[in-house]
């Protein structure tokens, strides 16, 4: 399996690149998200890969992030979304927002992305949030410790709903435990 490429950029043509990796060029399809964050032609790229292999294609792509392969990956596996698809999804909104828009059922954002109907994307937000596991948070620190905490206070039997409300009052300063101690001190008020 190939993970990962690292080479000098040789082509950019949307949604295709080509990297040369010692004298052999590797066409890679990527998402505009992680195209426009690519640097000029001639100079060294690294992007996280996922080879697919089917029974009329071989076809490698490429991410700037772990988060957006992985996301890849998830996508790819609900019934209805292939890697074109995938990709548009990516291209549309960033891991963030899609996870935002999952955990929101915010069926008009995914419909708008690839002209899906809404029936469709309603069985797709179903599938995507049984698999999705991104925390929304744009700070990763946040997002790890407020993750561990709504986990925490779910295991304690409170909805997900009531852990994630009582993560607004803690801080990315504080240990896990000190955290567990102010959400259950907001949720008993």
């Amino acid at each position: 399996m190939i993970s990962q490429i690292s080479g000098i950029l040789i082509k950019k043509q949307p949604p295709h690149v080509m990297i040369d990796v010692k004298g052999i060029g590797f066409e890679i399809e990527v998402p505009m998200s992680t195209y426009y964050g690519l640097p000029k032609i001639g100079e060294f790229v690294v992007l996280r890969t996922h080879f697919l292999v089917r029974e009329d294609a071989q076809q490698l792509f490429g991410f700037a992030s772990d988060q957006e392969k992985i996301t890849f990956k998830i996508l790819i596996k609900i019934n209805g979304i292939g890697p074109r698809v995938a990709l548009a999804i990516l291209s549309g909104m960033s891991v963030n927002e899609l996870a935002l828009n999952v955990q929101n059922n915010e069926i008009g954002n995914i419909v708008r992305i690839r002209c899906t109907g809404n029936k469709t994307a309603e069985g797709r937000l179903l599938d995507l949030r049984c698999k999705i596991d991104v925390d929304v948070d744009t700070n990763n620190e946040n997002s790890v410790n407020n993750s561990d905490l709504i986990k925490a206070l779910i295991s304690l039997g409170y909805s997900e709903k009531e852990a994630k409300l009582a993560t607004k009052n803690t801080s990315t300063n504080s240990s896990l435990e000190e955290n567990i101690k102010t959400a259950l001190k907001t949720l008993s008020s």
